[in-house]
């Protein structure tokens, strides 16, 4: 349902997040390394984060990124429409261009369904839960460190 960079983005901030220490961002080759995600394609996906204000980026050295807001207030579903567009779940299940109540295709009622649950998901779940999750061992990410 999502795409290659939308899913990126979501890891690497899951990683930013994870990673995190005070003042200090966490650097693209690290991020990228850990997830074994092209460097150039990962630095295009968080440039898109970095312009609509999710990370911070700092350059230089010691430079990387970070979170801009409290990872508590952000919001899946902000990350996912960020990148793959808030029409994402207005799209046909098996991608006709012509399909609606009024037009269904074959799975249109039942996959209408499905996208509401997950739209709904994403819009109460956080960051932070998600970091949460993992730190008390109720999820499991498989970074490559």
């Amino acid at each position: 349902m999502f795409s290659k960079s939308c899913e990126y983005a979501l890891q690497a901030i899951l990683y930013i997040c994870l990673n995190a220490q005070k003042n200090r961002p966490v650097g693209l080759k690290d991020i990228a390394e850990a997830q074994k995600i092209p460097l150039h394609f990962l630095s295009k996906v968080l440039q898109e984060l970095v312009k609509h204000k999710v990370l911070d980026s700092a350059k230089g050295p010691k430079g990387g990124f970070s979170l801009v807001d409290d990872p508590n207030n952000m919001y899946l579903l902000k990350i996912v429409e960020i990148v793959d567009g808030s029409d994402l779940f207005d799209r046909c299940g098996i991608g006709l261009k012509e399909c609606s109540d009024e037009y269904p295709c074959p799975i249109h009622f039942d996959y209408q369904l499905v996208k509401e649950k997950i739209k709904n998901l994403l819009s109460e779940k956080t960051i932070y839960q998600l970091c949460i999750d993992v730190k008390n061992g109720d999820a499991i990410v498989s970074f490559s460190e």
